[in-house]
């Protein structure tokens, strides 16, 4: 079983080593290796059970350092990058050959973050190489937001999680990438649409697809739980399951219809940014309570409900 830690000297003999470990970020919890290595990113695939067709994420401590993974760096590019990091963002960018194919899934593009996380930045400024780092949980299945979830999940496949407390975001970073119409948004996330566009003017969002995927967490069906979830009322439900059956995903307000043990509210007060945080760590409560289904509502589409709603729409059974 993993050891969960805060010693970042061990987390750095590891992935010198070649070997992957769990990682703290803002958003939630890493599955890192050696970006540069590809015996360490093909672990990481291995570990996941991820596609070798679903691009990574070079995780980096400083804008100064991608002149050694990144051909070029577009205007609005880099206004993003000085405004935004570290924080909830990723920035797709042409890669240079150092960065090895696996990790792109073959595109000419590397996606790129800084994440806003102590350990994570402390970690990234003791190595000599960028880290390769999606979500530290099996392919498909919820996001880790603790040290623990990674492993429940993955600790009997990795030597180390490095602990860094509760993800602050809760969700994945917002994918930016930049076409001849401008800038694009492959991946809803911890990053609004509204604060990116008060920076570069209007931004298109094109954040699903089936297959070839264009950046990392664009498969349409994704971060879903064991238990079927759907996007359904209460009352509909009703009409098939018993009310003790149900398991309750909501936004602010509790439901007198399902056992209130049943259910799990992300915002009490409304609030999209607590929600965003507290989303992967319901789903998981749910869906290790006693039912069969779990109903989720979907929230405004504003600021980011909109990348909750993403997760919602992606988790649900099809």
């Amino acid at each position: 079983m993993a050891e969960l830690g805060t010693d970042l000297d061990k987390a750095k003999h590891f992935l010198e080593a070649g070997n992957v470990i769990g990682m703290p970020t803002e958003t939630v919890y890493g599955l890192a290796g050696n970006a540069l290595n590809p015996d360490a990113v093909l672990k990481i695939f291995t570990v996941k059970n991820r596609p070798s067709f679903d691009p990574l994420i070079v995780h980096t401590d400083s804008i100064d350092k991608l002149d050694a993974f990144v051909r070029d760096i577009p205007e609005k590019a880099r206004q993003l990058a000085e405004r935004f990091w570290p924080g909830p963002l990723t920035i797709l960018l042409s890669k240079k050959d150092i960065i090895p194919d696996l990790v792109s899934s073959g595109l000419d593009t590397v996606a790129i973050r800084i994440p806003n996380h102590p350990l994570a930045l402390k970690l990234l400024g003791m190595l000599d190489f960028p880290l390769a780092a999606p979500s530290a949980n099996p392919f498909g299945y919820i996001s880790p937001t603790t040290a623990g979830h990674v492993a429940e999940q993955l600790g009997e496949q990795i030597p180390y999680v490095l602990d860094g407390g509760s993800a602050q975001v809760g969700i994945e970073s917002t994918i930016v990438g930049f076409t001849e119409g401008g800038p694009v948004v492959y991946r809803l996330g911890g990053m609004s649409l509204e604060k990116l566009e008060a920076v570069v003017g209007k931004v298109a969002v094109r954040s699903h697809s089936t297959s070839n995927p264009k950046a990392p967490g664009m498969l349409s069906s994704h971060y879903a739980p064991r238990k079927p979830l759907f996007l359904k009322t209460v009352p509909e439900a009703l009409a098939s399951h018993k009310p003790e059956r149900i398991g309750l995903l909501a936004f602010e307000e509790l439901s007198r219809l399902i056992p209130v043990e049943n259910q799990q509210i992300l915002s009490v007060t409304g609030d999209l940014n607590e929600a965003a945080k507290n989303l992967f760590a319901a789903m998981r409560s749910l869906d290790a309570h006693d039912v069969d289904v779990i109903l989720a509502e979907l929230l405004p589409e504003t600021g980011l409900g909109r990348a909750i709603n993403d997760r919602l729409r992606r988790a649900a059974f099809k």
